[in-house]
């Protein structure tokens, strides 16, 4: 007797798993799931609030620039960072969104799926992180330069314009930066895989470990506090030169490096490690 050999059957042109499919089907979860259309309209709705309304704060006569600002917003005003006031609030919705578009799939099961479609693993991730960039970019960079240019015009006499040294830079920085902070999130759920537990630790990375640098002796706290990713943000985000800050385009640079830190550490996991 004889053993027939195995055979082969060809996977059809159209049934194969590429870059772009698995692109295209992360857009379609996106741009379906109710939560992460709500979420990026809160960020769009309140980084402009907010903006105008330190904008208009400002422009009261009995208010000079760098005064101290109303509660929630920055630690003191002026024509750009009343105008970008809501980077603080917006930075937070926008990291959930990164958090949930992860972490939510791990809570569900729905990753196990994904996995399941895409066998080498990293493409779903890499997508989710193309997907998410592109569309808080598209989104943001606009908001953000119609924000700038309505607390300027609030502002009148005493606004500052895009053609003004390194506020062009600035304003679209800010878009960069959101949309990177997503991308934090996005790293943190992947790493973490619980919804609880990455939303913690981006607010602990972006809000409480400066404060807790800033406790540290002065030349610790000089050393570290700079490349901490929501003072690297600062840094390009910022037409006045801080001592205590990196260049913008340091800044930048170390932003982007605690970005791919965290997405490669959170490829290394998923690869190593079942859903």
């Amino acid at each position: 007797m004889t053993t027939a050999a195995p055979t082969r059957v060809p996977v059809p042109a159209d049934a194969r798993v590429t870059w772009w499919r698995v692109v295209r089907s992360e857009w379609i979860k996106f741009r379906t799931l109710r939560s992460s259309l709500l979420l990026l309209a809160a960020t769009v709705v309140v980084f402009a609030a907010l903006g105008l309304g330190f904008s208009a704060f400002l422009s009261d006569a009995t208010i000079e620039p760098g005064t101290p600002a109303p509660p929630g917003g920055p630690s003191s005003l002026d024509p750009l960072g009343a105008s970008l006031g809501g980077v603080n609030l917006a930075q937070l919705l926008v990291g959930t969104l990164g958090v949930l578009l992860v972490a939510g799939e791990y809570t569900t099961g729905t990753i196990r799926s994904s996995l399941a479609a895409v066998p080498r693993r990293w493409p779903v991730l890499g997508a989710k992180v193309v997907v998410l960039a592109g569309v808080c970019l598209a989104v943001l960079v606009p908001t953000v330069l119609l924000t700038f240019l309505g607390g300027q015009g609030v502002l009148g006499d005493e606004g500052i314009s895009l053609g003004d040294e390194g506020v062009l830079r600035a304003v679209l920085g800010t878009a960069v930066h959101l949309a990177g902070v997503g991308v934090l999130g996005m790293a943190l759920g992947a790493l973490l895989r619980t919804t609880a537990g990455a939303l913690t630790s981006l607010v602990a990375l972006l809000l409480v470990l400066p404060g807790v640098v800033s406790l540290l002796p002065e030349a610790w706290s000089d050393a570290i506090s700079p490349y901490l990713p929501s003072n690297a943000g600062q840094a390009f985000m910022s037409i006045s030169s801080d001592p205590e800050l990196l260049s913008p385009g340091a800044g930048l640079a170390v932003f982007v490096g605690w970005l791919v830190a965290l997405l490669g550490v959170a490829v290394v996991r998923l690869l190593r490690r079942d859903a």
